[in-house]
């Protein structure tokens, strides 16, 4: 669970509106972007002194532990400037700073910002089943028993990794990933529903058959799925392919915790990219 003293959470609205810095916000710039975060029940901009209406939007929802992952991320987010991400570091070392008593971190993962634990041992974060995921698929799924499947999937590679059973762990994190991006597509797709998916060489398979390396790519091409995630994801798919000894012993990889943590990275990137595409707008109260 992600939680944020009060303190760091106005120091954060600052650093959102940055007045008198390069990045400053009008009070509607910074309801904007609480919108492409997907913030909960956000209200309409009131005219108000904008870092304290920032600060009260988000203490109205600090116990939403997946939406102040989407809001973390975002902040330095390549896709949030105009100079991609040799802007967003500076922004990301500042909100490090601000996290630091918080034992929290943000790191590039392939490319996208992933928040993560800092270990007491060596300061450096630590990747795992992402904040509230739970209710994370119940918001891009309807299918109870789907997000069952799916839980149990996650909950069993995080058994495996805290138990040293690694290969097993990547092969689950790559297994759920798969599920997730089906249901996804099959429920946000009436074309897919109904005539499956177009592979390379124009081949068509049903949904049913369609497999993790068509899923990243038809997600990807439909806007869901940014590069950098897709990137990544692709080498979990590799990983997940351990399931066939022959496969791991083709690849020469031994893997080990910081490999299951490394494949946990992209899919916190991956869920933040379908909430912020799939996910309605919230509702919008005077």
């Amino acid at each position: 669970m992600i939680t944020l003293d009060v303190l760091t959470i106005e120091r954060v609205a600052r650093l959102i509106c940055d007045i008198g810095g390069p990045y400053e916000k009008t009070g509607r710039e910074a309801e904007g972007f609480l919108r492409r975060v997907r913030w909960p029940s956000l209200s309409e901009y009131d005219g108000s002194p904008r870092v304290p209406w920032v600060v009260e939007t988000l203490v109205a929802h600090a116990d939403d532990a997946a939406a102040l992952d989407r809001l973390l991320c975002r902040i330095c987010d390549p896709l949030e400037y105009e100079d991609g991400r040799a802007a967003a570091e500076p922004v990301a070392e500042e909100l490090n700073r601000i996290l630091l008593s918080e034992q929290l971190t943000v790191r590039y993962v392939s490319g996208r910002p992933v928040l993560g634990q800092m270990t007491q041992a060596d300061d450096s974060p630590r990747y795992e089943q992402p904040p509230d995921l739970r209710l994370r698929l119940q918001r891009l799924t309807t299918d109870n028993k789907v997000v069952e499947v799916l839980m149990a999937r996650a909950d069993e590679a995080c058994i495996c990794q805290n138990n040293g059973a690694f290969a097993l762990a990547i092969i689950g994190i790559g297994s759920f990933v798969e599920g997730l991006l089906h249901v996804v597509a099959t429920e946000h797709d009436e074309e897919v529903r109904r005539n499956g998916l177009v592979g390379r060489g124009g081949r068509r398979f049903t949904a049913d058959r369609a497999g993790l390396q068509l899923l990243l790519e038809y997600t990807h091409r439909r806007g869901w799925v940014q590069t950098d995630a897709k990137d990544f994801m692709e080498k979990v798919r590799d990983y997940r392919n351990f399931v066939h000894p022959r496969h791991q012993i083709q690849y020469g990889l031994i893997p080990d915790l910081d490999t299951v943590q490394l494949c946990w990275g992209p899919v916190h990137a991956l869920l933040n990219d379908l909430e912020a595409a799939l996910l309605s707008p919230t509702p919008t109260t005077a």
